[in-house]
C-alpha cells in the first residue's frame, strides 16, 4: 500500500465523508447547536486525507472525534471511524484495529452517558448501537484485509516475473560466453601453439629466445585458465575458484616478462575478503596492466594493494605517454572496471597524472564481520 504525500483522491474521500457526516448531523430530528461538535465531525472526516500516510494516527483521531460529537449531543454515525478501520486493516494493523473497535464499543455508550443530554440518552444509545455494530466494524475490516491480501498476492506475481526475467538474462549471459569462449580458446589456442613451437626450435637451434616471444607463450596459457574459470563460474561451479589478490604478483611478473619494470607494494593487515571483493580487485589490475602494455608506452609501472579498515584500495600507476591535456577513451576494459567497482558500491578514477603517466584509483568497501 502506496504511504507517500497525500494525492486528491485521498482529499476526496475526506471532503466526501466529511460532507456525509455534516449533512447527516443537520437534517437530524433534534440539530444540535454547539459549534463544537461541528468542527469534531468536520475534524474526524478530514482526517482521512492521511488515511494511507498514517493510518494509526488517522485511526486515533477519527475515534477521538466520534467520541467528542457523540459527547455533544450529534448521533450521527461514525463513518469516518470505519473508513480508518478498513484503511488500518488494509495497511497490516489488523491488531491495533480490532482493539481500538472494542475500545469504541464500550467508550461510546459510557460518553453518551457521562455528558449529562438526558432528555436524548436514549435516543442516543439507541443511535449509537445502530452506528457502530461490530458487523460493520467487522466489513470495514475484511475489505481491508481482502485489498491487503491481493496487493501482496500481486506484489508477488511482479516479484515471480522479475525473478523469471532474471533468470532468461542469467542464461542469455551464459549462452555468451559459451560461445564466447569456445571462440577465443580456439583463436587463442592457435596463438599459443605457435609461439610454443617457434619457442621449441629456438631453443632446438641454439638461439636465445626472445624474452617478448616467452611473454606471449605465457599469456596465451594464462588466457586460457581464465576463460576456463570465467565460464565455470557462470555455471556456478566452485572447484577453480577465479584468481583474486593472492595471483597479483603472477600478473606484475607477467608485466615484468614484457621488458616493463613493474613493482608491488602491499599495505595493511590482509583480511578475509569476499569473493566478489578479491575478484574485482585482481581484474582491476589485469586490466590496468594489460592497458598499459597495450596504449601507455611506458617503461615502469607500480601497483600499491592497501588494506585498510572496511576498505581495500588498489592503485597502479605507469610513466606512459599520457599526459594532464590527454582526454582518456573509455575503452570497454574501463568501462567493465567501473561496473564492477560500482556494482560492489565502491568508488573508482582513472585518468591522466599531474606528473605525466596514466593512474588507476578504486577503492572497494569490505563488510567486517565481529
Amino acid at each position: 500500500m502506496s504511504r507517500g504525500r497525500i494525492g486528491i483522491w485521498d482529499w476526496a474521500i475526506a471532503a466526501g465523508v466529511t460532507a456525509v457526516l455534516l449533512i447527516t448531523a443537520l437534517s437530524g430530528s433534534s440539530v444540535s447547536l454547539d459549534p463544537l461538535g461541528y468542527v469534531l465531525l468536520a475534524a474526524g472526516g478530514l482526517a482521512l486525507a492521511a488515511h494511507r500516510r498514517a493510518p494509526l494516527m488517522v485511526l486515533a483521531v477519527t475515534g477521538v472525534c466520534a467520541l467528542g460529537y457523540q459527547a455533544f449531543g450529534f448521533t450521527v454515525p461514525v463513518v469516518a471511524y470505519l473508513v480508518a478501520v478498513y484503511a488500518a486493516v488494509r495497511a497490516g494493523h489488523w491488531i491495533v484495529a480490532v482493539a481500538g473497535s472494542l475500545l469504541m464499543v464500550g467508550a461510546l455508550p459510557l460518553v453518551i452517558l457521562v455528558s449529562g443530554n438526558a432528555t436524548a440518552v436514549s435516543d442516543a444509545l439507541t443511535q449509537s448501537r445502530d452506528a457502530l455494530q461490530l458487523a460493520w466494524l467487522i466489513a470495514a475490516g475484511a475489505a481491508g484485509e481482502a485489498l491487503r491480501q491481493a496487493e501482496r498476492r500481486a506484489d508477488e506475481a511482479e516479484r515471480t516475473r522479475e525473478e523469471a526475467a532474471r533468470r532468461r538474462a542469467d542464461e542469455e549471459r551464459l549462452h555468451i560466453a559459451r560461445e564466447l569462449h569456445d571462440s577465443l580458446t580456439h583463436q587463442i589456442s592457435v596463438i599459443k601453439v605457435q609461439a610454443e613451437v617457434a619457442v621449441h626450435l629456438a631453443a632446438k637451434r641454439g638461439e636465445p629466445v626472445p624474452e617478448s616471444l616467452l611473454a606471449i607463450r605465457e599469456a596465451g596459457r594464462e588466457a586460457t585458465r581464465e576463460l576456463r574459470a570465467t565460464l565455470e563460474a557462470l555455471r556456478d561451479d566452485e572447484t577453480n575458484p577465479p584468481h583474486g589478490l593472492d595471483r597479483i604478483a603472477d600478473l606484475v611478473e607477467r608485466a615484468q616478462a614484457t621488458g616493463l619494470d613493474a613493482t608491488l607494494t602491499v599495505e595493511g593487515q590482509r583480511h578475509d575478503l569476499p569473493a566478489a571483493v578479491d575478484r574485482t580487485a585482481y581484474r582491476i589490475v589485469q586490466e590496468s596492466l594489460t592497458n598499459i602494455a597495450r596504449h601507455a608506452g611506458a617503461t615502469t609501472a607500480s601497483v600499491r594493494i592497501d588494506h585498510r579498515p572496511g576498505a581495500v584500495a588498489i592503485q597502479v600507476d605507469d610513466d606512459g605517454k599520457a599526459t594532464p591535456d590527454t582526454e582518456p577513451i573509455p575503452g570497454v576494459g574501463l568501462l567493465g572496471m567501473r561496473e564492477r567497482v560500482t556494482a560492489l558500491g565502491g568508488r573508482l578514477h582513472a585518468g591522466p597524472r599531474t606528473a605525466g603517466g596514466f593512474s588507476v584509483q578504486a577503492e572497494l568497501p569490505v563488510e567486517r564481520t565481529s
